[in-house]
Formats: C-alpha cells, sequence, structure tokens
C-alpha cells in the first residue's frame, strides 16, 4: 500500500515528528532494496521495469491539487512563520510541476504564495519581542515561541520561494514582463528582508546553525541568491556561504562535507550525524536529512561544489538503508530506529541522477503532492538526458 500524505500532514510531521496518513490506494507493494544491491559509485542506472513518464505524475498530482491548493492558499495569507514553514512543501510542488512540464499555471500558483507571505511581513520594531531594526518579518504563535521572529521557520519557507525565483530567472517566461516584476520584487525582499536581516543579526548564530539541516536550508537560499542577484557583492557574499556550509564553518569544527563518513555497513554509502564533529551514534534523522539532501541536489544541479559521486554514494544510503523493508521505515540515515518514512522533502529528489533509483522510488511506500511533483522532475531529467 501507498500511504498518501497530505502537504498539511507532512508539514506536521517536520514540526512535531509526526505523520498522519490521509488516505491509501493500492499499488504494487514497496521494492526491498538490496543489501549493497548496487554497483560501486556511480550505480549502474539499469531499471527492472520502464520508468513511468512526466505524465503520470502529472496526473497524480492534478487529481490532489485542488484540495492541496485549498490547505495551502490560507497558510500563505497567514503572519505566523510557522503557517509558512508548512507552506513551504506546497511552493515546493508547484514549482516543481512548472519545472517539470513548463506550464505557467503551476509557477502563478507558487507566486502567489510567495507574494501573499511577502505581504504579510511588518516591521520587526512594530513587535513586542521583535529587533530594534527596520527588517520586516514576521512572528509565530506556536506555543513555546508566541511572538518571537523565529529564523528556522523562515528558512525553511524561503528556500524554496528563492527555488523558485532561480527556476523561472533561467525559464523563458522570465521574459515576459508580468513574471519579471513578481520575480525582482520576490528577489529584492528575499536579500533584505530574509538574508540580509539575519546574516546582520548574527551569522554565527542564525546562518551558520548548530544542526547540519538547519544550515543547509541557508546554504540552499544563498546559493539560489547567487544565481537571481544582479549585484557582484551580494554575489560574493552568497557564494562565502555556500561555501562555508559546505566546506568550512567559521564557527563549528566541521562543515556539511566534514560530516560525511562511509557508512560501516556498506562503505559505498554515506553516513553523517546532524550534530557537527559528531561521527558517533545512529547519526541524522531521516526526516530532517531531508533538508541536507534538498540542498545537495540544488547544489549538484548547479554544479556548485557537490559531485556525481556524492549524489551517487547518497544514492545508496537512499537505496541500502532509508527506504526501508517489510513496510519498516528507517528513523536514522544507518538504517536503524522506527521512523514514518516520509521523504518528499529531498531524498526523493536523488533520482534524477539515476533510473534504477527512480524506478524503486516508484513503488515506495509514501508519497503525496509533493512527492509527486520531484519524481515529475526526476523522469523529465531522466527522459531528457539519461542517467544524468
Amino acid at each position: 500500500m501507498t500511504a498518501r500524505m497530505s502537504g498539511r500532514a507532512a508539514a506536521g510531521l517536520m514540526l512535531v515528528l509526526v505523520v498522519a496518513v490521509s488516505a491509501c490506494t493500492a499499488v504494487p507493494p514497496p521494492p526491498t532494496p538490496p543489501s549493497g544491491g548496487l554497483a560501486p559509485v556511480p550505480p549502474p542506472g539499469h531499471p527492472a521495469r520502464p520508468l513511468l513518464p512526466v505524465s503520470y505524475w502529472k496526473a497524480a498530482f492534478d487529481a490532489d491539487e485542488s484540495a492541496f491548493d485549498a490547505e495551502s492558499r490560507p497558510l500563505s495569507l497567514s503572519p505566523d512563520s510557522a503557517d509558512h514553514y508548512t507552506l513551504a512543501y506546497s511552493i515546493d510542488a508547484f514549482t516543481s510541476m512548472f519545472e517539470a512540464t513548463g506550464e505557467a499555471r503551476y509557477a502563478d500558483v507558487a507566486l502567489d504564495y510567495a507574494d501573499n507571505v511577502m505581504a504579510t511581513a511588518r516591521p520587526s520594531v512594530s513587535f513586542a519581542r521583535g529587533y530594534d531594526d527596520a527588517y520586516l518579518g514576521w512572528t509565530t504563535q506556536e506555543p513555546d515561541l508566541r511572538g518571537q521572529e523565529v529564523p528556522l521557520f523562515e528558512s525553511y519557507c524561503w528556500r524554496y520561494i528563492t527555488r523558485l525565483l532561480r527556476v523561472l530567472r533561467t525559464s523563458p517566461l522570465y521574459a515576459v514582463a508580468g513574471y519579471r516584476d513578481r520575480s525582482d520584487r520576490l528577489t529584492a525582499f528575499a536579500e533584505q528582508n530574509v538574508f540580509d536581516k539575519w546574516f546582520s543579526r548574527g551569522a554565527d548564530d542564525f546562518i551558520y546553525r548548530s544542526r547540519t539541516h538547519m544550515a543547509a536550508h541557508w546554504a540552499y537560499i544563498a546559493l539560489d541568491l547567487s544565481v537571481v542577484t544582479t549585484d557582484p557583492a551580494r554575489r560574493a557574499r552568497y557564494d562565502e556561504v555556500v561555501a562555508d556550509i559546505s566546506d568550512g564553518l567559521p564557527n563549528y569544527p566541521s562543515s556539511l562535507r566534514g560530516q560525511l563518513r562511509p557508512s560501516r555497513a556498506d562503505p559505498v554509502a554515506y553516513w553523517w550525524s546532524d550534530v557537527w564533529g559528531q561521527d558517533s551514534g545512529p547519526g541524522q534523522d531521516v526526516s530532517h536529512g531531508n533538508g541536507v539532501i534538498a540542498f545537495v541536489v540544488e547544489a549538484r544541479d548547479l554544479d556548485a561544489g557537490w559531485t556525481a559521486e556524492d549524489t551517487a554514494r547518497f544514492s545508496r544510503t537512499l537505496t541500502s538503508f532509508v527506504l526501508g523493508r517489510d513496510d519498516r521505515y528507517p528513523e536514522y540515515v544507518d538504517g536503524s530506529g522506527q521512523g514514518n518514512g516520509w521523504i518528499a522533502d529531498g531524498f526523493v529528489k536523488l533520482g534524477r541522477y539515476d533510473p534504477a533509483v527512480q524506478e524503486l522510488l516508484q513503488g515506495y511506500g509514501v508519497q503525496n503532492t509533493q512527492y509527486y511533483a520531484a519524481m515529475a522532475v526526476n523522469a523529465k531529467i531522466l527522459g531528457a538526458n539519461g542517467t544524468h
């Protein structure tokens, strides 16, 4: 059975680490991934069954689109940054559908969400628990954080708004004045009231975060802003942040690359801890590990320091450990613990690099609209370019 999660349920998973399964439909049972069954890096790229086309994933997405939008649009109109955290999945999903199909209607929805979020921002000085500066932002009503500006919630959402801006900037749609104007306004806002704001308030505290996945969100934002900015000085700063988080943090004795180790159970696969400098324990949890993988995929696709070998090794982690067996999904990237199987925000995107990985993901047991959209992008890349 394939568990199909709503966007709201997926967001709840990341906030409270609980998944609600909204419905089930009969599909072939999840495949049992091989134990060491892939050849040395890179994987060979020979799927057992034909790959499903973009049209298949588009039909699956479109069947849920109205309900998905009905959940998502109110979140975009909320001034609560926790709602924007939840909205991130929707922005990513509609952006992916635009990327996979080229249909402007998907970009329209993602832009509507982003514009709505931007419109709810207020000056920090107007917040009772705000900062004494002129930047615009949001607070949350989450019980333990009520009235505060939360950099995690903002970065979680804005990494996918900046991805939307990057996809638009590199598409023919950007030549259309209306889209260009909206994109440019959002870019200016993101540069000043998201990146500059938190960088100026303290990069060590708010950009170079205490956990791998939290820092990866800011690397993602900086990477995409480096593509869309028109300011060389800003681009240099963005590039510096991406390099720092990828290869050498200024405030911790590690980096994303520095965390990576050969898995003890499969030395071709990557293992890593979410705690900087730590190399013991079960490692990164799968749910938050999605954030690391989402950044690595974006960086690989933009040729920003992450290689085909890196994505092949992460793919080995996915197929050897993360996919699980017998309807049991692990909690950690070493395959241990009991998780919920949610990989729609990151690990699923590895399918674009190898047909054999994509074929395994086609029968995976936990799918939702964001998953369908990512699979559509994977299918487009594989169909257009073979093994990417």
